[in-house]
């Protein structure tokens, strides 16, 4: 059976989608961008910024599932431009200290309100 986990914590989605579901021990995050949950503003310019913006999304709503960054078994980055890579991987390493999940890093046309990145997650409810 299949739960829905929306928080006021992280930013209220902007189409017909939940932050999260969960399935079978599994919890499936919806791709974050940098929309402060607060004031509901995009927070964009800065590349690192942004970034930090978005991770603390996802962690609030890893946060109310009971989970932190350490429960990620699967990233998926999604960037304007492949040249943001390293300073991407600077703010991401702040909140992937150990026991780093599968990711991937990709150059896409465009992402929604033009933002810069945008970050999913797959996360792993059960001990293993």
């Amino acid at each position: 059976m299949k739960k829905i986990l929306n928080t006021d914590k992280a930013p209220k989605p902007i189409g017909p989608y939940n932050q999260a579901v969960i399935f079978n021990g599994v919890m499936f995050v919806s791709g974050q961008i940098a929309i402060d949950p607060t004031s509901g503003e995009l927070v964009v310019g800065d590349i690192k910024k942004e970034t930090a913006v978005v991770l603390n999304n996802i962690e609030a709503i890893l946060d109310s599932a009971g989970c932190t960054f350490k429960n990620v078994l699967k990233s998926s980055v999604f960037v304007k431009d492949i040249n943001d890579f390293a300073a991407i991987n600077e703010v991401y390493s702040q909140y992937f200290t150990e026991d780093f999940p599968a990711r991937e890093l990709v150059q896409v046309a465009a992402l929604p309100k033009n933002v810069n990145v945008e970050i999913s997650v797959i996360v792993g409810l059960n001990g293993f």
